[in-house]
């Protein structure tokens, strides 16, 4: 029903865009740390693929995800990256104006960050017709990890987040290297070296990740589509 924008030429975009299409900008980092068992991606890679499914299911314009963002808290984790949040939630308000510019109907912001929310909604303020869906705090998704995870607390690389991604990209999870880190956390800049900290986390992960399955992932994945096709139809 829909079409991912860059497997499209840009006359057939402007087609799409003059039937009022909806336009998508999935957001999720290419560059944060996940634990030792899941790819610096994840973010990245769980935005494209629930960007390729809603596409499949609804008229929607489906852009690539927005892959550098603000994600303060994991810059001490080699090779993880950080924009300011002004400067990332600029940009965000850019890409809803060039939509709106070529006609979109509507935009959904689908976002699969938490340090990202606050940017995401404050680039829909503005605009009528945008809205952000945040995947791993919408009310469908939080029902179900209620439900189906065991773990006693977490939030990030943990077994929902492992889950899901045992359902989308099972080969690109090692579950021979999942960690489990339970400990109480605080919110702030995590460390993976400060002891003292209330933020430690030697391996970057806030869970356990041993309890994934795929099976909990498929759950998760259907319950986040449905959140999405509930924030469109809120637009």
């Amino acid at each position: 029903m829909g079409h991912l924008i860059n497997e499209l030429r840009w006359p057939e975009v402007a087609a799409a865009l003059d039937a009022k299409t909806t336009a998508v900008f999935p957001v999720g980092a290419c560059a944060k740390a996940h634990g030792p068992h899941l790819p610096m991606n994840t973010d990245q890679l769980t935005a494209d693929a629930l960007g390729q499914r809603l596409a499949e299911t609804a008229d929607v314009l489906v852009w690539p995800a927005i892959g550098y963002g603000h994600y303060p808290a994991f810059r001490a984790y080699a090779g993880s990256t950080s924009v300011p949040e002004r400067a990332f939630e600029s940009t965000l308000f850019s890409l809803i104006e060039d939509a709106n510019r070529h006609d979109a109907e509507r935009v959904l912001l689908l976002n699969t960050g938490i340090s990202t929310i606050r940017a995401c909604d404050a680039a829909c303020s503005t605009h009528e017709n945008a809205a952000a869906l945040h995947v791993y705090r919408g009310p469908r998704y939080l029902d179900a990890v209620a439900t189906l995870c065991e773990q006693p607390r977490g939030g990030h690389a943990d077994e929902a987040e492992t889950s899901v991604m045992l359902h989308l990209y099972p080969e690109r999870v090692r579950m021979d290297l999942a960690p489990t880190w339970t400990r109480e956390m605080k919110r702030g800049v995590w460390s993976p070296t400060d002891e003292t900290s209330a933020s430690y986390s030697p391996e970057g992960i806030y869970g356990d990740a041993t309890l994934a399955t795929p099976e909990k992932g498929a759950q998760l994945v259907v319950a986040m589509l449905q959140d999405i096709a509930d924030a469109l139809a809120a637009i």
